[in-house]
């Protein structure tokens, strides 16, 4: 079992400290999470800093600690300019990067992108493709429904070889088999409930093993939205407030059980049951009071799970 933690990138316009954001990354390698990762929201009333953005700052300011986002909606990325942001980050931060990719659902504004939602699985693998290609060949030609590349180069390929880890989200079945065919692993997310992610682990499983893949070499993980708090019902209104602004201006409300929030035993209890739906990674996301909260679920939390699973 393996943990990671959320970057915060929620700041309002002029908030931004940066003492306490280098503060919160130096402190959660400190604390010996496995790697930080940022989230996607390009369109939004929260203040949400850009995912690529905020993962480059967060490797100037560390050594260490790997660093991803779950997830870029890849079908509204060019994939030479995404490949070369990623390539980019990769040598910047010396090989610590995750590379997390959605096709994103039916929430998301795909005109507003000049992005035709008719053909997203198409626009989906094939961006994926070429980006494998542009990290991996020397000059690169390609004839695809979308892209169409002739002796094309894109220097320097990422640090780490063949290219980063890559990680696929998604709820809908297709999606999850999607992920056995094309990349390292499979990332829940956070806003789906623990019950919804062991049937999508059944499926991701069966379809690792149809593939004739080495199950050892495909990892399954989790988002886990989190609020601990000594008054349990408290920790619960403020986990539940917080997914209605975060979730509220897509027109979904009332999610609070996608949560595990209460006393650090109802944390602990919550989080035993995403490790036992098969989640072998799991991504602590506190929605408020970032650094207290880390610090809270490190020193009570983490350690009573670790353990139990151990036993």
């Amino acid at each position: 079992m393996r943990f990671a933690i959320s970057i915060p990138q929620f700041h309002a316009d002029g908030s931004f400290d940066r003492p306490s954001f280098q503060a919160y990354l130096k402190r959660a390698e400190e604390l010996g999470f496995e790697s930080a990762w940022t989230g996607e929201q390009v369109l939004g009333s929260m203040p949400h800093l850009g995912p690529i953005e905020t993962l480059t700052y967060a490797a100037a300011l560390t050594g260490s600690i790997r660093l991803g986002c779950a997830m870029l909606v890849l079908p509204l990325y060019s994939p030479l300019h995404l490949a070369k942001s990623l390539s980019s980050l990769d040598q910047l931060s010396r090989g610590r990067l995750e590379i997390g990719v959605a096709l994103g659902g039916r929430l998301r504004m795909f005109s507003a992108f000049g992005v035709d939602p008719s053909g997203l699985v198409s626009r989906f693998t094939e961006s994926l493709r070429l980006m494998k290609l542009l990290w991996t060949e020397p000059r690169v030609d390609f004839e695809g429904r979308f892209w169409q590349l002739k002796g094309a180069a894109m220097e320097p390929r990422p640090f780490r070889r063949p290219f980063p880890p890559i990680w696929l989200g998604g709820g809908h079945p297709d999606a999850v088999r999607r992920a056995a065919r094309l990349a390292d692993g499979f990332f829940g997310a956070g806003s789906q409930t623990t019950a919804q992610f062991a049937e999508q682990v059944k499926i991701v499983r069966e379809a690792v093993a149809e593939s004739g893949r080495e199950t050892s070499d495909f990892r399954i993980a989790k988002r886990v939205y989190i609020g601990v708090d000594g008054d349990g019902d408290r920790a619960r209104r403020r986990i539940g407030e917080s997914l209605n602004e975060l979730y509220g201006y897509f027109g979904v409300k009332g999610i609070e059980a996608v949560a595990v929030a209460g006393t650090a035993d109802d944390c602990v209890r919550g989080l035993r049951e995403v490790a036992g739906a098969g989640a072998e990674l799991i991504l602590i996301n506190p929605l408020y009071d970032d650094a207290a909260q880390m610090e809270q679920l490190a020193s009570e939390v983490v350690p009573a799970l670790a353990s139990t699973i151990r036993r």
